[in-house]
């Protein structure tokens, strides 16, 4: 059987002490890149596998962290959980994943399962606009991230580390973007009410019809659930109206699909009859045929972000602070709105508020 490679042995070829090998392969400051590109190279040459029992009874931890997903069919969540896993592993970590079916319930289980296994920490991807959840492992001092979501309530929000997008700006930017392409009755398919995301991209809609002096039509704008066949039924609905929308702006791809089949169905087509719009920019956006113009957000960048403040506040290099990252939302325009086709857009007016 072939030997094991140790630290020593990669100190040994790359000519520097065994502690500087343990501090590149922690990732810990004081070692020099150059340094710490050759150490690495070593390591993969000898096939180095850290003894994660060893290292546990040493440090008292487990180098295991817990992630918390709603839905492990919705598209959007593979790409985050490979900025997760590929992060966590380049640290040291493993992954622990559970999957909630959107259950406020199912989430407090799994949190609870999660620490019964000893984890580190925890990454969630779940929270709900008063997540009940929260509250408890910020008294425990217990390390945890948000990502992709954050909780409404500004006593709970204002001591959460998160990683999100502007969901806001994205909102504001996905209504302006059909407004200006001539759209003035355009349906918004929300997701769950019941989470940030789904409220501020609301929000952001609302704002940008108001910005350039649209009245809101309430009945335009129905709850999707961030499911497909919830969104599929909702379109239905709104197909039927007397003076049905020219536009659909759906909150997630997922959505989409099911507001793109409905559309289908009643004979329109995207975007020749119908504009159409979506957030998350997943691969489903990509595929030919269906080239859906989105607001796009950097899953692997998020999940690998998040995953760098959780290992930080477990390792106690940044305890006392609050780490609260906003990414930027982009508009990545491809033909379900038909841009390519028309020959007028209107102009853009600056946000406000």
């Amino acid at each position: 059987m072939k030997k094991k490679a140790t630290i020593k042995d990669i100190a040994k070829l790359a000519k520097v002490s065994a502690t500087a090998v343990s501090m590149a392969l922690n990732n810990r400051p004081g070692v020099s890149k150059k340094t710490r590109k050759k150490i690495f190279k070593i390591a993969r040459k000898l096939e180095y596998q850290p003894n994660f029992i060893a290292k546990s009874l040493i440090s008292k931890r487990s180098y295991t962290i817990g992630f918390i997903l709603n839905s492990i069919t919705d598209p959007f969540f593979p790409e985050l959980a490979k900025g997760i896993e590929e992060y966590a592993n380049q640290r040291g970590y493993n992954l622990l994943l559970c999957n909630t079916k959107r259950s406020l319930e199912m989430e407090k289980k799994s949190i609870d399962v999660l620490r019964s296994k000893g984890v580190d920490g925890i990454i969630l991807a779940t929270a709900w606009k008063d997540d009940p959840n929260i509250k408890p492992l910020i008294e425990e001092g217990f390390p945890f991230v948000l990502i992709n979501r954050i909780s409404m309530d500004p006593a709970v929000k204002n001591k959460t580390n998160f990683v999100v997008i502007d969901n806001y700006r994205g909102g504001y930017e996905g209504m302006q973007h059909l407004y200006r392409l001539g759209h003035a009755r355009i349906a918004v398919i929300t997701g769950d009410l019941n989470t940030s995301t789904a409220i501020l991209r609301t929000d952001g809609a609302i704002k940008a019809l108001q910005d350039y002096g649209v009245t809101v039509d309430r009945e335009l704008i129905v709850e999707g659930e961030y499911k497909r066949d919830v969104a599929y039924k909702r379109a239905k609905r709104l197909i039927s109206l007397n003076n049905p929308p020219t536009a659909y702006f759906a909150q997630d791809d997922y959505m989409a699909v099911g507001i793109r089949e409905a559309l289908y169905e009643a004979g329109l087509r995207v975007p020749a009859d119908v504009a159409l719009i979506s957030f998350d920019d997943t691969i489903i956006a990509s595929l030919s045929g269906i080239d859906m113009t989105t607001i796009s957000q950097n899953k692997y960048e998020m999940g690998a972000m998040g995953t760098n403040i959780l290992i930080e506040k477990i390792e106690n290099r940044s305890s006392g602070v609050v780490s609260q990252l906003i990414l930027e939302a982009g508009l990545t325009i491809r033909k379900s709105c038909g841009y390519h086709q028309t020959g007028y857009v209107r102009p853009a007016v600056s946000q406000s508020g």
